[in-house]
């Protein structure tokens, strides 16, 4: 199962092919679909995001997607899912994870956000994984909605915009094109970079717990 969801995020551009093929118009809602989930609940987030992001934009150089409609769909898919995520997480977060997380942890999260919120929420958007669960903890620690929603917002638009266009105009280039497995790679790689270098400030800043 691992090595088939692995594949499919790996080899999203031979599967988008066939979907636009057999399903036309109906793949919009099924991108709105993949994207809400993957950032809506922590408990999916082995579905494409980065990738699905790139490789539609790839598509929709050749024509084979109108580029509009996936920068409306993903945009409102991506926004919606982090607010959705943000309320779960604050309305059974707490009572859920209440046996298992230590307070001293809960309060080190709310001070977290406190003092990095918006920074969080927006850099969280390019960190696979990572994305799925900042705004549950956003909404664990209680970080007030309007502030949330704000740089949710700007996150989500940033995000979008970002993998969307480097798809568009990077994806046809040859040399991406023939080796775009390898592309997605990279692109999930650097990814990791911000949470990287965000965690390594973090930690030489708070002492330990």
């Amino acid at each position: 199962m691992i090595n088939g969801i692995l594949g499919y995020i790996l080899y999203v551009d031979q599967y988008i092919g066939p979907l636009i093929q057999n399903y036309g118009l109906f793949i919009y809602p099924l991108f709105f679909l993949i994207i809400f989930m993957e950032t809506g609940f922590v408990i999916t987030p082995f579905l494409p995001g980065d990738s699905l992001l790139f490789v539609a934009g790839t598509f929709a150089a050749t024509g084979a997607l109108n580029l509009s409609f996936l920068l409306i769909i993903f945009t409102l898919a991506a926004i919606l899912g982090d607010s959705v995520n943000y309320w779960l997480g604050s309305y059974f977060g707490t009572r859920f994870f209440s046996k298992y997380i230590n307070k001293k942890y809960l309060d080190k999260t709310r001070d977290f956000y406190d003092r990095h919120g918006p920074k969080t929420i927006i850099i969280a958007r390019f960190i696979p994984i990572i994305r799925s669960f900042a705004p549950f903890v956003a909404g664990i620690g209680k970080m007030r909605y309007s502030r949330f929603f704000i740089y949710n917002v700007i996150g989500g638009i940033a995000w979008v915009l970002v993998f969307v266009f480097a798809g568009y105009f990077f994806g046809s280039i040859p040399l991406i094109k023939d080796n775009l497995t390898i592309a997605i790679i990279a692109v999930i790689i650097l990814s990791f970079v911000p949470a990287i270098i965000e965690y390594i400030k973090y930690r030489r800043a708070s002492p330990p717990l």
